[in-house]
């Protein structure tokens, strides 16, 4: 999983945290309105690409000014000390703008822009009528509490976290954030509906409550030591002031959202369908992607069948492995193959060791195979702050395209101290050492790490902002079936089974994702389609349950962005032919930022742009 950045969607209000896109785009003072626009073509741009252009860099100046959280993860450091306003006011005016953006927009004649600028343009279409969605039937801010602790948690990790200025310079933003702290959880309990809140959002919320004040204890107070005196009574007293308030917040939160707590968390037919649409900007429809995904599911249970018959081969106690099995055999077969896989785990307290031993094999293997060009700024390996708990195992959080050469971090979270021994080794059976190896391809190496600092070399903020979910999900899943198919850990075949148990898993999210917010699929039937259907371990099917509730239609971009994917490889290897070269195609499917799959095969193949 990678963050989405808070800045794509702050025209109207963001339900995401954490950073979308990585790379030296420009030093990390500058304005978004320096790289507004695509590449300058070689001949004098059209009147209609002056008025794209202009527009793009008002767009991103107002969007950035609009969100103050959202513009320091996307390397804009001007509005540091501010926080993004969440009340009535401040929501009317980021509607308006959108509004405003959107009108200008539509009166730009998009068939005299470049072929880039036709592409950002169509993006940033469809980014200001998702704002409008969100805005006029979503309202996030009435009932989704884990927006407001997500974005107290991200204002100051994203300040403390990098290396972009000074210490003293970033202590003082978050001493300015931490006093405008107390604003956001009046603005919270002022906007929540109780009666539209579900009860998993607060439930979630409350136990992300605590962490600013962890940021807090471990990114700011040791280092306080940099600032001078006046400074730093300043700081104290701020910190001083939120260690007060953030006990009355986590009070209310439990006591009287909570149990009052009473909304639905499934979103419905028409809202699923219209927000599926703007999420994936695909031609796909959400019927299509059903059946698309309820075949795959039966191909690839048909592979990890074939590989378990070979592995199970000779084994003592094997269960029968006959050509034709019944739908029982197949899942015996291949539910003790995975149990082979699963022997080999790390301890409890080893998760992080080893997947910086396992990112380290997937680095070493994709530079002695030259599979694409690598990155020039580090990765690191993190504990997952605490305000990001509760949604996801891991995720990619790269630096924004305007930071240069700055660390991206790969997070993982620990297993929850309050867990029991048998839930601790369900975890760890789902997360063994293979699978670890699976979670370093998808997160770092060759998958969003590589791919994001890939897309940020290309030379427009617009298109860098508005990275699409499905595309940068998809090449991480790509990547996973091509290191296993380029011979990945030596070609063993429990680490290939492993591979098709996470792709088999990418498939059944898209059919969860529609199954829990369209068709009203209960607890018990989706954990049976996730435990036998998908082959999950009890911990990682009630954790992934937890995050159908909590987000929608963004489990579908993995099966959808990899079909994708997908058929950009047979399109270029048809039409390269001799000439095809795997690091060729990767670095150039890579090279035009990270827009839907299908602007890149039209910019790849020189193709009209739709």
């Amino acid at each position: 999983m990678r963050m989405t950045r808070l800045a794509a969607c702050t025209a109207s209000f963001c339900l995401a945290i954490g950073i979308a896109a990585a790379g030296p785009a420009a030093n990390s003072a500058a304005s978004p309105a320096m790289t507004a626009g695509a590449a300058a073509t070689a001949s004098a741009p059209s009147p209609a690409d002056v008025q794209f252009n202009e527009l793009a860099k008002r767009w991103l100046d107002g969007s950035m000014r609009l969100s103050p959280v959202g513009a320091t993860q996307t390397g804009d450091h001007r509005f540091d000390s501010e926080l993004d306003d969440l009340s009535a006011a401040g929501r009317a005016k980021s509607e308006a703008f959108s509004r405003q953006m959107l009108d200008e927009l539509n009166k730009i004649d998009r068939s005299k822009l470049s072929r880039e600028n036709q592409v950002d343009a169509a993006l940033l279409g469809n980014q200001l009528r998702y704002d409008v969605f969100n805005a006029d039937k979503i309202q996030a801010w009435a009932w989704d509490p884990t927006a407001y602790t997500g974005l107290e948690g991200s204002a100051l990790f994203t300040l403390m976290a990098r290396d972009f200025a000074p210490m003293p310079e970033r202590l003082r933003s978050a001493t300015a954030r931490i006093e405008k702290l107390p604003a956001i959880y009046e603005q919270m309990r002022a906007n929540l509906d109780p009666r539209r809140v579900p009860e998993i959002y607060a439930q979630t919320a409350a136990k992300q409550s605590a962490g600013a004040l962890e940021i807090i204890d471990s990114m700011i107070v040791p280092n306080e030591k940099d600032l001078p005196a006046a400074d730093r009574a300043r700081l104290d007293a701020a910190i001083a002031n939120l260690r007060k308030v953030i006990p009355q917040q986590t009070q209310w939160l439990n006591k009287t959202l909570v149990p009052n707590a009473k909304g639905n968390f499934r979103i419905g037919k028409e809202l699923f369908d219209e927000k599926l649409h703007f999420a994936l900007d695909s031609t796909l429809s959400r019927q299509e992607i059903r059946k698309r995904a309820e075949a795959e599911v039966v191909n690839i249970r048909q592979q990890m069948y074939a590989i378990a018959r070979d592995v199970l081969k000779g084994k003592p106690g094997a269960p029968a492995t006959p050509d034709n099995p019944t739908q029982a055999q197949q899942q015996a077969a291949i539910q003790a193959a995975l149990d082979m896989a699963a022997a080999d785990r790390p301890n409890r307290n080893d998760v992080v060791e080893v997947a910086k031993a396992e990112l380290a094999k997937a680095t070493d293997f994709v530079r002695a195979h030259d599979l694409i060009t690598l990155p020039n700024a580090p990765v690191q390996v993190i504990l997952m702050p605490e305000f990001a708990r509760g949604v996801a195992v891991a995720y990619c959080d790269s630096p924004g395209p305007l930071d240069k050469n700055l660390a991206t971090f790969y997070a993982v979270s620990p297993i929850p101290d309050d867990w029991t021994d048998a839930q601790a080794t369900s975890f760890l059976k789902e997360y063994n050492t293979r699978s670890i190896a699976e979670l370093g391809v998808h997160e770092a190496m060759p998958g969003h790490y590589v791919q994001i600092w890939h897309s940020n070399q290309f030379p427009s903020t617009v298109r860098a902002v508005l990275g699409s979910g499905s595309f940068i999900e998809g090449w991480a899943v790509y990547a996973e079936h091509m290191m296993a198919e380029q011979g990945f850990l030596d070609r063993d075949p429990l680490y290939r089974l492993v591979q098709l148990k996470w792709y088999l898993r990418a498939t059944v999210n898209a059919i969860l994702d529609q199954s829990v917010h369209v068709d009203g699929i209960s607890r018990e039937d989706a954990m049976k389609l996730l435990t036998q259907t998908a082959f999950q371990e009890e911990r990682e099917a009630a954790g992934k349950w937890t995050r159908a509730q909590l987000s929608s239609t963004q489990l579908s971009t993995y099966f959808v962005g990899a079909q994708e994917h997908f058929d950009l490889l047979r399109q270029a290897k048809a039409k390269w032919g001799k000439d095809f070269n795997l690091k060729r195609y990767h670095d150039t499917v890579t090279s035009f930022g990270s827009p839907p799959a299908r602007y890149v095969g039209e910019l790849m193949f020189d193709e009209p742009i739709k």
